[in-house]
């Protein structure tokens, strides 16, 4: 098994994303002044679900990509998934801040958590294919 070293790069740029987002959401609910939940508000809401949907996604799909490159897998099909994956997962946030029904809010939002599902299932399938 090889050190999946692209994957551990790309994952430490993720951290520093994530990194971000919580203290992003750490500032909404200073300056709301919200110990928990969001307060009823709803700006602070978006921070957290947009963290929150990054959580969600993030750790299986770069699971599976380290296990993908780790088996020997095409180091294109590494290097790609995880550039689209990162653009993805910047996207999300900005679009969860766009007015509704929006081109904005489509291309950010709804091409950020498309193109994640895209990176998941296509990683899925590589690994899959790798090990049969």
């Amino acid at each position: 098994m090889i050190f999946p070293a692209t994957t551990a790069f790309y994952a430490g740029l993720l951290g520093l994303i994530y990194a971000g987002m919580s203290g992003w959401v750490i500032g909404g609910r200073l300056t709301g002044n919200v110990l928990f939940g969001d307060g009823g508000q709803d700006s602070l809401q978006r921070r957290i679900r947009s963290h929150a949907n990054f959580m969600e996604y993030v750790p299986i799909t770069l699971l599976l990509i380290a296990l993908y490159e780790a088996g020997g897998g095409a180091q294109g099909w590494v290097r790609g998934l995880l550039i689209v994956l990162v653009i993805a997962r910047i996207l999300h946030p900005i679009g969860m801040f766009a007015a509704a029904n929006t081109p904005r809010q489509f291309a950010c939002r709804g091409v950020g958590i498309l193109a994640t599902l895209a990176v998941m299932t296509v990683a899925s399938i590589l690994l899959l294919l790798r090990t049969a």
